[in-house]
């Protein structure tokens, strides 16, 4: 299965057994999704539980706020992640605070879907990685699957939880994995174990990274599409390298961190989005305050440049095996 398969099964799974969910967004409807992740939803489940908006991310977020707030559970979707910033006040000053606001006599159980990162040569516009932008706002969680298995699994999850999730899906990644090789031959999920989604009903907690590579050298902190760059790199370099794939940004779970990295004494941090500001610093500052008499050497980052994302020279900005596999030689030599 796909991710974007996996993707649509778990609403479909969620419409199915529960009457309070409903999809909505941009071309999401009778098209079916820009990627084809909700195609054939609204003919199974009609028109009233999945609809297109008009093109206006600020009122698709404003109006699953007032429907979640009222015992609905929206699942909407921005078309692109770089579409969100509209709607980031609604997101950031309404749906974040409500509990709080409220002081826990409200709710707001809604989830925002948006392809992110780049690679697929959708220039600045369509390119941004902007997890960072959520993970810094209290009250809502952030979470970035790698493989079909855990799409579903985290997108239910996702839907079943009480405050707002924002739910980012690599596009990169919607078709099959891949290594960093934009010239390669394209990899399928049908060739690879986490391919294999259930059928039906199940979740996996937000707030819980996967060790998707045991080593001993040292260990990558990766999410999303730089899952599948570190290891890549990491066999390049033929190091032991542990790899932590996050899944889930806010909560972090740090525990799963700290146990790899006083395993290995180093670390080395990978994101696609820009450098300054970016979510590495903040693993870097959790990683240098859990683990520091256990660290050997200084903490590598890896991550996009700060500029917009190029059309052009997008595998110039964007962070490949190579650029990772010096990272990973230099934390061994440091």
């Amino acid at each position: 299965m796909t991710m974007i398969e996996a993707l649509r099964d778990a609403m479909d799974v969620k419409l199915s057994d529960d009457p309070s969910v409903v999809v909505f967004g941009e071309d999401v409807g009778y098209f079916g999704g820009v990627f084809r992740c909700t195609a054939g939803l609204q003919a199974k489940h009609g028109q009233t539980r999945v609809f297109d908006t008009p093109i206006n991310e600020s009122a698709i977020a404003g109006m699953a706020i007032g429907m979640a707030t009222n015992g609905m559970r929206p699942c909407v979707e921005v078309q692109f992640a770089d579409y969100v910033y509209p709607a980031y006040d609604q997101l950031t000053q309404e749906a974040a605070r409500l509990r709080h606001r409220s002081n826990g006599q409200f709710t707001c159980p809604l989830v925002v879907r948006m392809p992110t990162g780049g690679g697929i040569f959708g220039g600045q516009t369509h390119s941004q990685s902007p997890e960072a932008l959520f993970t810094h706002v209290a009250g809502l969680k952030t979470v970035i699957p790698s493989t079909p298995y855990d799409a579903k699994g985290l997108l239910i999850a996702a839907i079943e939880d009480p405050d707002p999730v924002i739910f980012l899906e690599p596009k990169r990644l919607y078709n099959g994995p891949f290594y960093g090789d934009h010239e390669g031959k394209s990899v399928g999920w049908d060739s690879h174990p986490a391919g294999e989604v259930p059928d039906g009903h199940y979740g996996i907690p937000i707030g819980t990274a996967e060790v998707r590579r045991n080593g001993s050298a040292l260990t990558i902190l990766a999410y999303g599409t730089m899952v599948y760059i570190a290891e890549a790199a990491a066999e390049r370099t033929g190091l032991d390298a542990e790899i932590i794939d996050l899944r889930s940004l806010l909560p972090l779970d740090l525990g799963t961190i700290r146990a790899s990295v006083e395993k290995t004494g180093r670390c080395v941090v990978v994101h696609e989005a820009t450098r300054t500001g970016g979510f590495g610093a903040e693993l870097i500052a959790e990683v240098q305050e859990a683990c520091f008499w256990h660290l050997r050497s200084p903490i590598q980052r890896v991550t996009g440049w700060d500029a917009p994302y190029p059309h052009a020279t997008e595998w110039d900005y964007f962070p490949g095996p190579d650029r990772l596999a010096r990272a990973l030689t230099k934390a061994m030599e440091d």
